[in-house]
């Protein structure tokens, strides 16, 4: 009895944890049952609560579906004219995304070392294209939403199989385009070479995209809290009752994501368009009707930007971070600051230059992705473009962090060699230079010189004020008696001693 209850009864060769395929094959199900069930169940339950749904059951099925396949990015197309939906949710597509990302890495952790161990990632990529067969085949018939089913199919399996092989990677490999990087990097030449600064100019393009992504979150942030205050258009969308209102939320909620990029985007200055022939930038704005719907209602009033160009200092600023990380990367050993640290003799201010604008270049390229999926189509006609223009918001992100980037790094770093030298004007509590050595010397000799003088003004008014208010007090050589005094009025002589006093 006690060796039945302390054992696992099922231990027989053929239980299912033998079977890494086919455990996996239902990991990768699991995981797109469980996105898929994500999008359902707000829909359905949406559905329940309507009073007068104009579908049954099989509509918000359809709607669920279609929703599903454009968070991957997977167009559809909607009503009997088949206009083109392509705006991406990338709030699904990033929870999508993610969850194939654990997955595939759960599954590779536990396949490593065995035999056939990879194709347990495989079989994960398969069983979730499994579920987008029949997804796509549930959306492929007559209805509002209509999937493009090869289209769709293809889609899903490039951005399935992107996260499973992102999420497969060993845990000691390198980063995902280091190696790339590195080998573009070793070709320049030697004196413009940031030798071994593949991974540092990878930090910094990162934390530059986390800076503009930050300044399009206080963009939408700031037109959310002015709209609030103001009272913006999009209020007759929540006058169709508690559904339509909770429906609206999340749908708003879910296009967040695609909201913060079209921000950034108005940050960096070429904006975004709402219809064909409409740009929204801190420049100016000229817009069409727009649909009723509360984040078209964030934006701002047509006209010229006035005050609203003060954004644009909002990537200047998303430029700083990286810079300083670059330069003390320069520096060869941090300069003393927490930063990147990499091994190797200092880069010349010509090798500083080229990795800032590296880091530049690796941020318009992202910007140029991001802003392609953050847009879309949202109808025929002039809804078909929606979103940041890509070949214009790229440039735009690239120069804006290169610019910035690249003086500060040459500072950072010229400091943090000055530091690591030992030279002269360091501050008390870091010993980080703080001017130049010869402006120091000025500035420290004009301050001794005014001391001195203020010093002797103090001493001159101390002691006229002591002669006039002190009795019987000596006087001080040089400072004329105060009147009513006998020095003042005069002393009697003695006869016959001219100027002697009276003894």
């Amino acid at each position: 009895m006690t060796q039945l209850t302390g054992r696992p009864i099922i231990g027989a060769p053929g239980e299912l944890g033998a079977r890494p395929v086919l455990s996996a094959l239902l990991t990768g199900v699991r995981t797109a049952l469980l996105g898929l069930s994500v999008v359902t169940v707000p829909v359905l339950g949406l559905w329940v609560v309507t009073p007068f749904a104009d579908d049954g059951a099989s509509g918000a099925l359809r709607l669920a579906s279609a929703l599903w396949l454009l968070g991957h990015g997977a167009p559809v197309l909607r009503g009997p004219a088949g206009v083109p939906l392509s705006v991406a949710p990338l709030g699904l597509g990033l929870l999508a995304v993610g969850q194939l990302y654990r997955a595939a890495g759960r599954v590779a952790a536990r396949g490593a070392g065995r035999p056939g161990g990879r194709g347990g990632v495989r079989a994960v990529w398969a069983g979730y294209c499994a579920v987008a067969c029949a997804v796509v085949a549930q959306c492929a018939g007559a209805g509002e939403f209509r999937a493009r089913v090869v289209a769709d199919l293809v889609v899903v399996a490039l951005v399935a199989g992107a996260a499973v092989a992102a999420g497969a990677r060993r845990p000691g490999a390198a980063p995902v385009g280091v190696e790339v990087l590195e080998r573009a990097l070793a070709g320049l030449p030697e004196g413009v070479r940031p030798t071994g600064g593949a991974p540092v100019v990878r930090v910094a393009a990162l934390a530059a995209g986390a800076g503009l992504l930050a300044a399009g979150g206080l963009v939408v942030a700031v037109a959310a809290v002015l709209t609030a205050v103001g009272g913006g258009a999009g209020s007759a969308v929540f006058a169709g009752g508690p559904a339509a209102v909770a429906g609206v939320l999340l749908l708003a909620l879910v296009l967040l994501p695609n909201t913060v990029l079209w921000g950034a985007a108005y940050a960096l200055g070429p904006g975004f368009a709402v219809g064909a022939g409409t740009v929204v930038s801190p420049v100016g704005t000229a817009l069409g009707p727009v649909p009723e719907f509360p984040l078209f209602a964030l934006l701002p009033e047509p006209g010229a930007g006035g005050w609203r160009l003060a954004v644009c200092l909002l990537p200047a600023l998303a430029g700083v971070v990286p810079g300083l990380l670059l330069g003390r990367a320069a520096s060869a050993d941090g300069g003393r600051a927490a930063g990147p640290v990499r091994p190797g003799g200092p880069w010349p201010v010509a090798a500083t230059v080229v990795a800032a604008l590296a880091s530049g270049l690796l941020v318009g390229a992202a910007a140029a992705g991001l802003g392609w999926l953050a847009g879309g189509a949202l109808g025929a006609g002039r809804m078909a473009e929606l979103g940041p223009v890509p070949w214009w918001t790229a440039p735009a992100a690239a120069g804006w962090v290169a610019l910035v980037s690249a003086p500060v790094a040459v500072l950072a770093r010229s400091r943090a060699l000055r530091v690591a030298a030992g030279g002269p004007g360091r501050s008390w509590r870091s010993g980080v230079p703080l001017v130049p050595g010869a402006l120091a010397v000025t500035a420290r000799r004009g301050a001794l010189l005014l001391r001195a003088r203020a010093h002797s003004l103090v001493t001159r008014l101390a002691g006229a004020s002591g002669a006039s208010t002190v009795p019987g007090a000596p006087t001080v050589p040089g400072t004329p008696a105060a009147p009513g005094t006998p020095a003042a009025q005069g002393t009697p002589k003695a006869p016959g001693v001219p100027g002697g006093p009276v003894r």
